[in-house]
């Protein structure tokens, strides 16, 4: 994707634009820029805050009609370097990129308007969707946000994205989150009458982790505000040591999840064995619970193929943590002969329980081959952490995004 360089006369002095950004753990983003993950981005922002490097952040905050991204999708720009990120299908990679640039050289916000219903840009979009992007400097207003994800917490970004009081500006924001609410020194922090306004509000969407846009009628002047609420990633862990843990390591950290490989076989646990994985442990089914660190946003598979370690790792899962989804690799039978297993030692699951389990583990993707089976594994998993069904688009009646019901 274009970064703007050539427009940005800070990055012509002698300095060489890197071909990836630097992340915080001093690996390197190996996924195509523009495919970036949230998880890619967030860590962006956090390596790019510590090293107090320029850049711009362009957000979707409003869509009226189709789009190819919705609210809260994130374009990361530094000065130097590979930007990361889509906020468009590509089509205006250009326009982004220069409003991007601009906001790096003025340290000020901006809201800009594309309307791709028609083909004003001569590139026969057909988009049917007019598009709201947030253009700003990325400056300590975010950090905030960075230090809640880093506790495992989520948070309510505010931000003015329009406004007739002059004493509070286009990207004027507070970041509200499971404790308190922070500003930045960078930024004009949102009133503290419209923030109490807000508070509802923004504590709905922090934990939906979803958006909304909120009319603010005021004598001082009218405000619409963006309310992005921003998860942790999602995590994957996969209890299991077998050659079929790779692809499946590789399409869940392409898909953003953070991944663990454990592994019940001691001479299998490194990192040279399943490179995709962000950490790799020896465990014993029964130690997976020690692995969860975050039970709400972690979903489970059980491939070690060996009926009673996953039997011992299943009833762990269940008996001491609250993941919502446990995948089982293995056909139906395979699963009813573990269900007998554990209900002749006593322990039988009850509905509840099994409503948390996915066995055979997967979508109907038809096709047998490793890639195919790690597709389907990944799939489903996504689905899960996204609530959905996984079903064809083409029988899903209505637009194929959900759309917030906070906007008011």
């Amino acid at each position: 994707m274009t970064d703007g360089l050539d427009t940005d006369a800070e990055s012509a002095v002698g300095r060489q634009p890197s071909k990836y950004i630097r992340l915080r753990d001093n690996t390197m983003n190996q996924t195509d820029p523009w495919s970036a993950t949230d998880r890619d981005l967030r860590d962006a922002l956090r390596s790019l805050r510590d090293a107090n490097d320029a850049a711009a952040v362009v957000t979707v905050v409003d869509v009226d009609g189709s789009a190819y991204r919705r609210p809260c999708a994130k374009f990361v720009a530094p000065a130097d370097q590979t930007a990361l990120g889509a906020v468009t299908a590509g089509c205006l990679d250009g326009p982004v990129a220069d409003l991007a640039a601009e906001a790096r050289k003025s340290g000020t916000a901006t809201v800009a308007t594309f309307d791709l219903t028609g083909d004003e840009w001569g590139l026969g979009l057909g988009c049917n969707g007019v598009v709201d992007l947030l253009v700003e400097p990325l400056d300590d207003s975010l950090d905030p946000l960075l230090a809640a994800l880093d506790d495992g917490e989520a948070a309510a970004v505010c931000s003015v994205v329009e406004s007739d009081d002059d004493a509070v500006p286009v990207g004027a924001r507070t970041v509200v989150t499971e404790a308190d609410s922070e500003d930045g020194n960078d930024r004009v922090s949102v009133p503290a009458d419209i923030l109490a306004d807000l508070q509802s509000t923004a504590d709905a969407v922090r934990d939906a982790g979803s958006s909304t846009t909120v009319r603010i009628k005021r004598e001082a002047g009218d405000l619409r505000v963006f309310i992005d609420g921003i998860e942790p990633v999602p995590r994957l862990v996969l209890f299991g040591s077998q050659n079929d843990v790779r692809p499946i390591a590789r399409f869940g950290a392409q898909a953003g999840f953070h991944v663990t490989v454990a592994s019940p076989r001691g001479a299998r646990a490194d990192d040279e064995q399943f490179p995709n994985a962000h950490r790799v442990r020896a465990a014993h089914p029964t130690d997976l619970p020690a692995l969860i660190e975050d039970p709400e946003r972690t979903y489970v598979v059980l491939l070690s193929h060996n009926l009673v370690d996953d039997r011992l790792a299943l009833k762990a899962l269940l008996d001491e943590t609250d993941v919502p989804y446990v995948g089982l690799m293995g056909p139906r039978k395979r699963f009813e002969e573990l269900w007998a297993a554990s209900r002749d030692d006593g322990r039988a699951f009850t509905s509840s329980e099994l409503d948390r389990v996915s066995t055979p583990v997967g979508l109907d993707l038809g096709d047998g081959s490793p890639t195919g089976i790690a597709m389907s594994v990944v799939s489903e998993v996504l689905a899960a952490a996204n609530g959905a069904d996984g079903g064809r688009l083409s029988e899903r009646a209505g637009p194929i995004h959900d759309r917030p019901d906070l906007t008011r």
